[in-house]
């Protein structure tokens, strides 16, 4: 492991090892069986395991959405697998849970939450988050549906950026809600929700008989990058009493940084959380135990137990400080700024304005077609060509995808680390490269 740890930040070797499924299914042995392997045997899958795997920490690995490898943060999941614990009670986490709770009271002051007031836990990841929010705001209007379900309510509608995560819509269905309960909100050139849209169709969804009660703004979108005006929507929501949460699961961290906060201004706008899940099971949450309840946080969660992950970004945060993590958001950034710069009037680049770096590369070939049609035809065909051959030479990765009307373009996300200038001047060359003959 050590020794795959430096090699994945070796520029002279591959990102990526590519083989197809089935070619990597016959290299090697992965089957079960029923007798004990050897050790020898045990050391190989290891190695095959770590030579196929994809070297996210590699400074020219730019797909989503890897932060690169953290020593610290890898040095604390050692620890974390050491301690083979559980987050559901002090009793068994005691350390683990008083962390969380120094983390998340610290995030809460950074969000802008007076003496970081309010309530939280960590979830398995951004959707299940956007599930809990949905969760929380339904319950907060209708208490009674936790007993007697959604026969007890009224049609409901929630609200969302048509940019927005697909986990939204995954969260309605999963609840019981309905993904045609999600109204899907116009977005501007930019990818931003636009406000008079979203209470045109809260107004229209009233005069239906509908009860609004969510509305997802989205900070940093998933395609874009964009950060929807939160301002505003917090305003409309307020005029209409209606929970507002802000998706912050690519765009939060900005928080850190003072140079780039501003894009999250209105987020401590934003919106119970114990009452909303407890079940207060007798086995694991007693009610004479003689420590602070308020530490068993396992009542909170969907889940029953859940995985200690708060270690890895303490442990971080204390080796780094908010400062060294707001000089990496920074270092981002201005990598971003470099990348847009340098191919915003170089020769067979096209791009729209966004936070994220999105852009076409149009080879030779389609450069100088005048036949529009035939032109987006083939152009839509060049993101994934390039794509394929950048993962079988392994030199570098790099997310494409349509948008609406838009055909095949690639999606740069910078958040390693480990980037430079220099990486980002090779993946240029490489997108060139790569697609000359197309």
């Amino acid at each position: 492991m050590l020794a795959y740890i430096v090699e994945s930040f070796d520029r002279s070797t591959k990102v990526i090892d590519f083989h197809y499924p089935n070619e990597l299914l016959q290299r090697n042995n992965w089957e079960l069986s029923d007798e004990p392997e050897t050790l020898d045997d045990i050391l190989i899958s290891c190695r095959a395991t770590l030579k196929y795997a994809i070297k996210t920490a590699h400074p020219r690995y730019f797909n989503q959405l890897s932060t690169g490898l953290d020593m610290v943060g890898l040095a604390a999941d050692w620890l974390t697998s050491t301690a083979n614990t559980n987050m559901f009670t002090y009793e068994v986490a005691p350390v683990f849970v008083l962390l969380e709770y120094v983390t998340l009271k610290k995030m809460r002051e950074i969000i802008g939450w007076q003496e970081g007031h309010g309530d939280g836990i960590f979830s398995p990841g951004g959707a299940i988050s956007n599930m809990y929010a949905m969760l929380l705001a339904r319950y907060k209007m209708f208490p009674e549906v936790k007993e007697k379900g959604m026969s007890s309510v009224p049609r409901l509608v929630a609200f969302t950026s048509e940019h927005s995560h697909f986990s939204i819509k995954k969260g309605a269905a999963a609840l019981g809600i309905g993904t045609e309960s999600v109204i899907c909100i116009k977005a501007d050139e930019r990818g931003k929700m636009i406000p008079s849209d979203l209470e045109r169709r809260i107004v229209e969804a009233k005069q239906k008989g509908y009860v609004p009660f969510f509305v997802s703004a989205t900070a940093g979108t998933t395609v874009y990058g964009a950060f929807d005006p939160l301002m505003a929507i917090a305003d409309i929501c307020k005029k209409h009493d209606i929970w507002m949460h802000v998706d912050g699961a690519w765009g939060g961290s900005l928080l850190m940084s003072r140079k780039h906060r501003w894009k999250l201004n209105g987020v401590e706008r934003s919106g119970l959380m114990q009452s909303c899940n407890q079940m207060q099971a007798c086995y694991l949450f007693q009610q004479d135990k003689q420590y602070d309840l308020s530490y068993d946080t396992g009542d909170k969660a969907l889940q029953c137990g859940r995985h200690v992950d708060i270690f890895k970004l303490w442990l971080m945060w204390r080796a780094k400080g908010t400062i060294g993590f707001e000089a990496q958001i920074d270092k981002c950034l201005e990598l971003s700024e470099y990348l847009y710069n340098k191919i915003k009037d170089r020769e067979g680049y096209e791009m729209p304005q966004h936070t994220n770096v999105c852009f076409w590369y149009l080879p030779p070939g389609v450069r100088y077609l005048e036949d529009k049609v035939e032109k987006m035809k083939r152009l839509h065909k060049v993101a994934p060509v390039i794509k394929a051959r950048m993962m079988e030479y392994g030199t570098t990765m790099v997310s494409y995808q349509p948008q609406g009307d838009k055909v095949n373009f690639f999606r740069m996300v910078i958040s390693n680390p480990a980037a430079t200038f220099e990486d980002i001047d090779f993946l240029i060359e490489e997108i060139e490269r790569l697609g000359q003959d197309l």
